[in-house]
C-alpha cells in the first residue's frame, strides 16, 4: 500500500533503525531469535485484499491471526466493498506510544508494515498518546478483551504463603522483602531471599501496572488514586523494588529463563520467587510457551514441571483491557480505515468473544464461557480478582513513572569490552565493529542516574592492568556522578589499542571475580560482555567458567548475585557459549548479529536494569 505522505528526513531514517533494532529485541524471549528487518511476525504476501496491518503486543499475535481468519467468514467482511486481510505485527505498547508520539513516520522501511490500526494491552498508552501528540491520532480505542495483572508463583512457594486458602496482598510480598530472613520468615530458610521480577514500566504495561498496584496497597485505595497517592507510597515502593532482581523489557524473558531452570530441576526457587505478569502470559507460561511466542503449526510444546499459580492481590489487580483502534495517520487509505472500523465492529461481536478464552484472554461477553484453561489445572481462579483497581488519569501515570525512575532499584554494572583484532572489521555504515561498540557503550551512560555505579574494562592479549594480564581498566566501578565526559572519552581510546587475542573466559573470570566482592544486597549487581568471537587464549575453559558463575543460581542462590549479560556482537560470535554463561546467572543474552545496530542492542540489555 502506498502511503499519504511520507515525511522522510534524516531525523526519521535515524528513527527506523533504531525503531527496527529495538522491535527485533523485544520481540524474542532472549534476543536469541531476531526477525530480521521487520516487525515481528506476519505474511505480507499480496493476495489482493486490502492490508489492514494491527500493531500488538506479543501475546495476542496468535489470537489476532485466529479472528482475522474469522473476520473473513463475517458479516462485517461482507459489507466491505473489497476484501482485506488483517494482518498482526509484534510491537510492545511502550514502543508504539514512542513511534506514535515521535512526530515522524512508522519507524519501517517497508510500508507494507505501517499499521492502521493499534491494539496496546492497555488504554493508559493510548491515553499517553493522546496527551503527549493528539487525540485525533489514536481514534476512538475501544476495549475487545481484557486480562488482570497477577502475580505468578511457584506452587510450591504459593502453598508457603497459604495459597489457595489465604488471601496474599502486596503487603505480604513487601514484608518478605524487608524481612532480613526472606523466605526463612515463614520457615523456608533454604529458599534465601525473596526475590520478584518486574518489567521496565516505560515499555510494558505489566510494569507499568504493578507500579499503580503498589501505590494503591500503599495508600489503601481501590479507587481515586491520585498523584499524592503515589508520593505517599514512595518508600512502601522502595522496599518492594528492592526484591527485583533485575527489570527486563518483557516478561517474556524472565519467564523463559524461570522455565529453563525449572526443567533442569532447579525449580527455579534460585532465580525467582513471584513474577508481576497478566494472567493470559500465566496460561501461555503452564502450557510450555513461556515467552507468548506465535506457536507455529504443528509446534509441541512442553509444559514446565512446576507451574506457576495466580496470586490475585487481596488489594486489587490492574486489568489490561486491550482496546484497538484506527490511527488517525496520514498514512492510513480511507479504504483501509474502512476495513480496519469494520474489523474493531467485528471483534465485538459473539462470534469473536467466543474465541478469545482459547488463547488465555477473557471475553468482555459476560455469557461467553471462559472453558477449560481458566481452571485450577492451569493455575488461575475464574472468579479472581475479587477486587479490581481503576485505571488512574493520565497525570497519576506520569507521576507513578517519574517516581519509579528515582526509586527503582540501584544499579552497579560493569562493562567488559572485547579489543581483539577482529574488531576492526567494517560493519557496512562507515565504521569498524569497535567504532560500533564504543558508540554503543557511550550511549548507554545516559540511562544510568548518577548514583548508579560503572565500570569498564577490555580485553585481549598483549595488555596488563591491575585488573590482571590481558585485562584494561578504563573505569573502576564507582558512582557515574558527573562523570560521563570523561568516561566517553576513555572509551574513544579504545581506538588505539592493542588488539591481538580473545581470552573471552578468562576476561569473565576475572570480571565475576570482582563483581562478587563488591557485590551489595538491595541492588542489580551485573556485567555486561560484549564478544564478536570465539575464545581463543584463556586458561579457564568453559565448563569451568560456568562452574564458577553459577553457584549464585542454585537452590536458595544468593542475596547479592552477580547476574552476567553478554551481547553476541556479529556473526563470528560464540552465541552457545555466551547463552549458557548468561543462564548459569541468571541473565539474559542478546544477538546482535547486525553489528551496525549494535548502540540500539546495547540500550536493551542497559534498560534490563
Amino acid at each position: 500500500m502506498a502511503p499519504r505522505s511520507r515525511r522522510t528526513t534524516a531525523t526519521s531514517v535515524a528513527l527506523t533503525a533504531a525503531a527496527i533494532a529495538v522491535t527485533v529485541l523485544l520481540s524474542g524471549c532472549t534476543g536469541a531469535e531476531p526477525q530480521g528487518d521487520d516487525f515481528g511476525d506476519g505474511d505480507f504476501v499480496d493476495d489482493g485484499c486490502t492490508s489492514v496491518v494491527v500493531a500488538t503486543s506479543s501475546e495476542k499475535v496468535n489470537m489476532l491471526d485466529a479472528l482475522a481468519d474469522a473476520f473473513k467468514e463475517s458479516p462485517e467482511h461482507e459489507a466491505l466493498d473489497e476484501c482485506a486481510t488483517v494482518r498482526p505485527i509484534n510491537v510492545s505498547s511502550g514502543d508504539a506510544t514512542r513511534f506514535l508520539t515521535s512526530g515522524q513516520d512508522w519507524p519501517d522501511e517497508d510500508t507494507r508494515r505501517w499499521p492502521t490500526m493499534w491494539s496496546p494491552a492497555s488504554t493508559v498508552w493510548t491515553e499517553r498518546v493522546a496527551a503527549a501528540a493528539s487525540a485525533s491520532l489514536v481514534g476512538e480505542p475501544a476495549s475487545f478483551t481484557h486480562t488482570p495483572v497477577v502475580f505468578g508463583v511457584p506452587e510450591t512457594m504459593a502453598k508457603a504463603l497459604g495459597y489457595p486458602g489465604s488471601e496474599i496482598g502486596i503487603s505480604d510480598f513487601e514484608a518478605l522483602c524487608q524481612d532480613p530472613e526472606g523466605w526463612g520468615s515463614v520457615g523456608k530458610d533454604l529458599w534465601g531471599s525473596f526475590k520478584i521480577s518486574k518489567t521496565n514500566p516505560n515499555t510494558s504495561t505489566t510494569g507499568l501496572s504493578a507500579i499503580l498496584m503498589q501505590s494503591y496497597e500503599a495508600s489503601g485505595k481501590t479507587e481515586g488514586l491520585t498523584a499524592d497517592d503515589v508520593a505517599a507510597a514512595a518508600e512502601f515502593s522502595r522496599v518492594f523494588e528492592e526484591c527485583v532482581i533485575h527489570y527486563g523489557d518483557t516478561t517474556g524473558k524472565v519467564l523463559t529463563t524461570l522455565y529453563d531452570e525449572t526443567q533442569n530441576g532447579a525449580g527455579g526457587s534460585g532465580y525467582v520467587s513471584a513474577v508481576a505478569l497478566e494472567e493470559t502470559s500465566l496460561l501461555n507460561y503452564n502450557q510450555g510457551n513461556p515467552d507468548s511466542h506465535t506457536v507455529q503449526p504443528g509446534e509441541e510444546l512442553t509444559p514446565p514441571k512446576e507451574k506457576l499459580v495466580a496470586v490475585y492481590p487481596s488489594g486489587g489487580s490492574m486489568w489490561s483491557d486491550n482496546p484497538i483502534t484506527v490511527l488517525g495517520a496520514d498514512w492510513v487509505t480511507d479504504v483501509q480505515a474502512e476495513a480496519g472500523t469494520a474489523f474493531a465492529g467485528f471483534l465485538q461481536t459473539e462470534a469473536a468473544q467466543r474465541i478469545l478464552p482459547d488463547y488465555g484472554f477473557r471475553p468482555l461477553d459476560e455469557t461467553v464461557p471462559l472453558g477449560d484453561l481458566f481452571t485450577a489445572e492451569y493455575g488461575v481462579d475464574p472468579a479472581g480478582p475479587a477486587v479490581s483497581l481503576p485505571r488512574p488519569e493520565v497525570d497519576v501515570v506520569s507521576a507513578a513513572i517519574d517516581q519509579w525512575t528515582q526509586i527503582r532499584k540501584p544499579s552497579s554494572v560493569l562493562e567488559v569490552i572485547d579489543i581483539s583484532g577482529s574488531m576492526d572489521e567494517a560493519i557496512g555504515d562507515g565504521r569498524s565493529k569497535l567504532d560500533g561498540a564504543i558508540e554503543g557503550a557511550q550511549a548507554t551512560l545516559g540511562h544510568f542516574r548518577s548514583t548508579d555505579e560503572v565500570g569498564v574494562w577490555a580485553f585481549t592479549t598483549g595488555v596488563e592492568s591491575e585488573a590482571g594480564e590481558n585485562l584494561v581498566v578504563l573505569r573502576d566501578v564507582t558512582p557515574l556522578q558527573s562523570d560521563r565526559e570523561s568516561v566517553e572519552s576513555s572509551l574513544d581510546d579504545l581506538r588505539f589499542a592493542t588488539r591481538e587475542g580473545t581470552p573471552l573466559y578468562d576476561a569473565i573470570a576475572a570480571a565475576y571475580d570482582e563483581m562478587s566482592a563488591r557485590a551489595e544486597p538491595g541492588r542489580i549487581n551485573a556485567i555486561v560482555v560484549l564478544s564478536d568471537g570465539q575464545d581463543t587464549d584463556s586458561s579457564i575453559s568453559l565448563d569451568s567458567l560456568v562452574a564458577k558463575i553459577g553457584k549464585a543460581t542454585k537452590e536458595g542462590g544468593d542475596d547479592a548475585p552477580v547476574r552476567i549479560f553478554p551481547i553476541a556482537y556479529g556473526e563470528g560470535a560464540d552465541t552457545g557459549a555466551l547463552q549458557r554463561i548468561a543462564e548459569a546467572t541468571g541473565g539474559q543474552w542478546f544477538d546482535a548479529s547486525d553489528a551496525a545496530k549494535i548502540d540500539l542492542v546495547f540500550a536493551s540489555v542497559i534498560n534490563n536494569f
